[in-house]
């Protein structure tokens, strides 16, 4: 196994810089660095020697001996000055010495390959350093601390145990299985199942706090799109003209919207185009809305009553939408009702979904602020919630349609194979969640993600 070593701490100046290393040649890097190897531990103040015996630096060492460090192996971390080129020459000194430089995400996959943590928890720990919001850093602790990882433990153990069951009327099919004939077995799937539906529900409740909604605020020139992403990000971040076209380039910003990051994007005015400029940035506006998670259409209030007093939409808007992309969720939004004196509302079972506000005055934001957390699929309070991604939504979706096989297959008296096979397939798609079935090309992918040092 190599020794690996990086820089742990961000780029750029600060009051500590840290070196890692982590691996078998612990022990003569700091018997060459430090001149000895310090106790366990224990911070021991020296200087950090160059291989002409002057001074690099001088800062605390830090070893933890294996099995008891964050990789399982003997580590050693060097907190010198956080200089960048104080930093650069510890490093290039520590590889001198016979360490190579770690991979991204490599401290966190030793860890894990030597029984640290599971994938979930490492993960975890990319999540971590990535929080934008506090409700995301918790979530994201609560996975590093297991949270996530026992209650998949906890749905496999049920697996299993349903599984004796069925493995037994298998292996003695002419014996009567009391079990199998009784209304235990329906208890025991359905408990099996809404085990599934509530760590499904934490998890995209987690997924959300993490990745958070995209939502591109579009429409023609002078709806009020600029206004409306001051509005939402409570801040002049986009510039705001009476003249038509001022917006010329996607404009974007990340807020939070209870503890749920926001990303939002504030795009051109859809009209034709009088110069190149500005068809430019129509241009990426329709691709920003391609990419969207909802698509906030304005409209001027003040242009479309009858098309807000009606409910119905009148044909000018109706094709208006009809040239938005295919496939987008579209929340049609009645801005500057405040020049009408009208009330906010908003309408989330209407399609496309409506809603009337001022973004000027600020009447009808919090509703704004309510449908898209709604729609976000948001779920009372983040307690409990913990922080979990893409592919463990899809294995937990693939597990649970398994167990549903199985379920249907029991109780409709089929062949138990059936049922076991699908039972060990749900248990196969939990395991990748933790990493007890994982493929090296999954493996590189996730730590691939991680930032050096990590």
């Amino acid at each position: 196994m190599d020794t690996i070593a990086a820089i742990a701490t961000p780029p750029g100046k600060g009051a500590i810089g840290i070196v890692r290393v982590s691996g078998p040649g612990v022990a003569h890097v700091a018997q060459q660095l430090l001149g000895q190897l310090p106790l366990p531990r224990l911070a021991l103040l020296r200087s950090f020697r160059a291989a002409d015996g002057s001074a690099l630096d001088q800062g605390l060492a830090l070893y933890f001996q294996a099995p008891a460090s964050y990789t399982g192996e003997d580590m050693l971390e060097l907190q010198g000055h956080g200089g960048p080129v104080v930093q650069d020459a510890l490093l290039r000194r520590v590889l001198q010495l016979g360490c190579r430089s770690a991979r991204p995400g490599e401290f966190s996959e030793r860890a894990y390959l030597n029984g640290k943590m599971d994938i979930a928890q490492a993960e975890a720990v990319a999540d971590l350093i990535d929080a934008s919001t506090d409700a995301a850093a918790r979530a994201a602790v609560r996975s590093l601390q297991g949270a996530f990882s026992e209650r998949v433990r906890e749905l496999q153990q049920q697996m299993t145990e349903l599984r004796a069951y069925v493995e037994a009327a298998i292996d003695f099919p002419d014996e009567e299985i009391e079990f199998l004939a009784s209304g235990a077995l329906s208890a025991r799937l359905e408990r099996l199942l809404g085990a599934f539906d509530a760590l499904a529900l934490a998890a995209r409740q987690g997924a959300l706090l993490r990745d958070g909604l995209t939502v591109v605020i579009a429409g023609k020139p002078n709806a009020g799109k600029s206004s409306l992403m001051n509005r939402l990000a409570d801040a002049d971040v986009a510039i705001v003209a009476e003249s038509p076209g001022t917006t010329r380039d996607v404009l974007r910003e990340c807020v939070q919207l209870d503890g749920m990051p926001l990303h939002l994007a504030d795009t051109a005015g859809l009209r034709a185009a009088p110069d190149a400029i500005e068809a430019e940035g129509i241009r990426r506006a329709e691709r920003e809305m391609r990419a969207a998670d909802r698509l906030l259409y304005l409209v001027d209030a003040t242009a479309h009553r009858a098309d807000l007093d009606s409910g119905a939409l009148s044909a000018a808007l109706a094709q208006e939408l009809a040239l938005l992309p295919e496939g987008i969720p579209v929340t049609l939004v009645f801005n500057k009702i405040d020049l009408l004196g009208m009330p906010g509302f908003a309408d989330g079972a209407a399609t496309p979904a409506r809603l009337a506000l001022s973004a000027k005055s600020g009447a009808g934001i919090d509703a704004l602020r309510a449908h898209l957390q709604a729609i976000a699929g948001r779920v009372g309070t983040d307690q409990g919630v913990m922080s979990a991604r893409r592919r463990h939504l899809d294995a937990l979706e693939r597990a649970r349609a398994h167990a549903q096989g199985a379920a249907e297959a029991l109780m409709d008296r089929r062949t138990a194979e059936l049922s076991a096979e699908d039972l060990r397939l749900a248990q196969q798609a939990l395991a990748e969640i933790t990493g007890e079935f994982t493929s090296d090309d999954l493996l590189g992918e996730i730590f691939g993600s991680f930032c050096i040092g990590k």
